[in-house]
């Protein structure tokens, strides 16, 4: 059973979301995705000689809402919060899939991408957020 109906994010941010808020009223057909990374940097010698080598990088989410959910809220104040006081508010958070039997702790994001409002059409559109995390780390719940 691959289901994502059971899925569970929570997000926190220690000053304004000390408590970790669920996240609830995900879109139908995309509740969340992280881009694929790069971790190797290579050059190629001009001897043909391959070199690489591992290097960091930022692992890139986009989380979607239904319009009416309770949970754009929790973005529109770090948003808003962040304007005002011109600064930054790291967050952290947890993905647990229950059908695959795995959880991920998300480690030292921020909001990188965020919509201020909804598209309005014949009825309110989704909104979609995206974070950028340190790390995310695998592991198994069962």
């Amino acid at each position: 059973m691959l289901t994502a109906a059971n899925a569970i994010i929570t997000l926190s941010q220690v000053t304004l979301f000390p408590t970790p808020q669920q996240m609830q009223g995900f879109a139908a057909d995309d509740v969340t995705d992280m881009d694929d990374v790069e971790p190797l940097e290579d050059l190629m010698g001009v001897d043909g000689v391959l070199s690489f080598g591992f290097v960091w990088v930022g692992r890139m989410q986009k989380i979607t809402l239904q319009g009416d959910s309770a949970s754009n809220n929790f973005f529109d104040t770090i948003n808003s919060q962040s304007e005002a006081a011109q600064t930054t508010y790291p967050l952290s958070g947890t993905i647990l899939l229950p059908a695959i039997g795995t959880m991920w702790t998300l480690i030292n994001g921020g909001l990188k991408r965020y919509k201020p409002m909804p598209a309005v059409k014949k009825i309110i559109q989704p909104r979609s957020y995206s974070i950028i995390w340190n790390k995310v780390v695998p592991a198994p719940t069962a």
